[in-house]
C-alpha cells in the first residue's frame, strides 16, 4: 500500500500542478482500482459499478482543489468512492452487505482467487450442473470466447449462449429472492 500511496501521490501532485498526462495516468489507475471495488459490492456488478466508476473519476477531478497535499491520497480517494457507494446504495433502497470502511480495500490487488470470494463463488456455481458450470467457469471467470468455451464443451455457439443466459438467469433469481429474504429478517430485527 505505501508503493501505491507514493506513485498515486505523486501523479495527483503532478497533475495538480497541471501535468495533464499525470492526470489522465492517475485517472486511468483510479479507474482500474475503482472497478472491482464496486463490483464485488453491488449486485448487479457491471454497469452500475461502471456508472459509480465515472462518477467518482469525475468527483475526485472536481474535488482536487480540496485534497491536502500534506495528507495521503488514497484515504481522500476511498472517501470519495466509500460516498458515492453508500449514495448508489440509499438511492436503490439497500443497505451495504459488505464492509467498506478499508481504504486498502480499494488499492489491494484482487483477483477470482480471493479465499472468500473464491469459496462463495465455489459454492454458487456448484448448484449448477457440471457441464453448465464448467461453460460458465471458462467464459465468466477465464476470459474464453463463447466460441472457445462452446467447443471445449461441445456446445454449438447458439446453445452455450443460452445455457450461459439460463444459469446465469437462475442464480441470479435464487440468490435474489435470498437476499431479499435476508434484508426482510435484518429490517425485521432492527425494529425489535
Amino acid at each position: 500500500m505505501t508503493d501505491r500511496e507514493t506513485q498515486l501521490k505523486a501523479l495527483m501532485l503532478r497533475g495538480l500542478d497541471g501535468d495533464a498526462g499525470s492526470w489522465r495516468v492517475l485517472l486511468t489507475d483510479m479507474g482500474a482500482h475503482l472497478r472491482p471495488f464496486f463490483a464485488r459490492r453491488l449486485f448487479n456488478g457491471g454497469a452500475d459499478a461502471e456508472d459509480l466508476v465515472q462518477e467518482t473519476l469525475i468527483a475526485i477531478h472536481a474535488k482536487r482543489a480540496t485534497w491536502d497535499r500534506n495528507q495521503a491520497f488514497t484515504a481522500w480517494a476511498f472517501a470519495i468512492a466509500r460516498h458515492k457507494l453508500i449514495d448508489h446504495l440509499r438511492r436503490q433502497g439497500r443497505r451495504p452487505t459488505h464492509p467498506i470502511d478499508e481504504a486498502s480495500d480499494l488499492f489491494a490487488e484482487h483477483t477470482v482467487e480471493d479465499g472468500a470470494t473464491q469459496a462463495d463463488l465455489s459454492r454458487c456455481l456448484a448448484l449448477l450442473p457440471a457441464r453448465q458450470r464448467r461453460l460458465i467457469e471458462d467464459v465468466r471467470l477465464r476470459g474464453l470466447t463463447v466460441a472457445e468455451a462452446a467447443a471445449n464443451h461441445g456446445y454449438t455457439v447458439t446453445a452455450a449462449k443460452v445455457s450461459i443466459h439460463r444459469s446465469m438467469k437462475s442464480l441470479n433469481a435464487r440468490f435474489a429472492s435470498h437476499t431479499a429474504n435476508a434484508d426482510m429478517a435484518g429490517n425485521a430485527s432492527d425494529e425489535d
